[in-house]
């Protein structure tokens, strides 16, 4: 049974300030948790329904209705984890580095985590603006990647100030995806949702590509489709 203080703070931690200051976020569902158990991430505390059988880690039994008030969804998960917030070292510039640029919705950036996870992509830089990973969102659709890729928040001119390989941008007048020359160890990075790329980050760019596109009646593509496109043409 969880005491009214215990429900208050789990809910709390579906604002970012507060998992800010309590270090910690939360993860919801029987995929995501498999995942999280295989990871090196640290659970705090483990919240699981009666029809939820794992000898292998100790938890706390909830009902369903129990579950429910904690959970961040509007159907409550079999099992809820709290998890510690990591520390991180930053990667050395090898491979292919995604920088995000202000993307702003959860299913976008999780999506994408995930499809960096699929081509191997290791390192994702953010701009302090870009939506918080550990929006529940963001965590539940990447659908269990985000813990194996190491995710920074950064100030993307200082940050691409003191990178050493090169830099790719996307931009819709850009040259060919297809004829460029790609160098797998570089930073790309990609603009948010409507605005694309800050232009204050172009005087970093060594080469700007676009997407080859077959049909004029589109004039654009979703974020995430638009990632996987282009780390299946770097990556694989």
């Amino acid at each position: 049974m969880l005491t009214s203080k215990q429900i208050k703070f789990i809910k709390s931690l579906s604002l970012k300030k507060n998992r800010i200051l309590h270090k910690c976020f939360i993860v919801e569902g029987e995929k995501m948790i498999s995942d999280l158990l295989k990871s090196s991430f640290e659970i705090l505390d483990l919240y699981a329904s009666e029809k939820w059988n794992n000898s292998e880690v100790d938890y706390i039994k909830l009902s369903s209705k129990q579950l429910q008030r904690i959970s961040q969804f509007k159907n409550a998960n079999k099992v809820i984890a709290i998890v510690k917030i990591p520390e991180k070292i930053i990667l050395k510039d090898t491979g292919v580095t995604l920088v995000l640029d202000q993307i702003q919705d959860p299913g976008n950036f999780g999506t994408i985590i995930r499809i960096c996870d699929w081509f191997g992509v290791k390192q994702i830089i953010c701009s302090n603006d870009t939506v918080d990973m550990y929006n529940s969102k963001v965590v539940q659709s990447s659908m269990g990647s985000i813990f194996r890729v190491n995710i920074f928040y950064k100030n993307l001119v200082e940050y691409l100030k003191n990178v050493n390989n090169p830099v790719y941008a996307t931009l819709k007048n850009g040259n060919s995806i297809k004829k460029i020359k790609k160098n797998k160890n570089c930073h790309i990075i990609i603009g948010n949702e409507s605005r694309g790329i800050s232009n204050n980050l172009f005087s970093y760019v060594d080469e700007k590509f676009s997407i080859n596109q077959t049909s004029s009646d589109v004039d654009s593509l979703n974020v995430a489709v638009a990632t996987g496109i282009i780390l299946y043409d770097f990556c694989a």
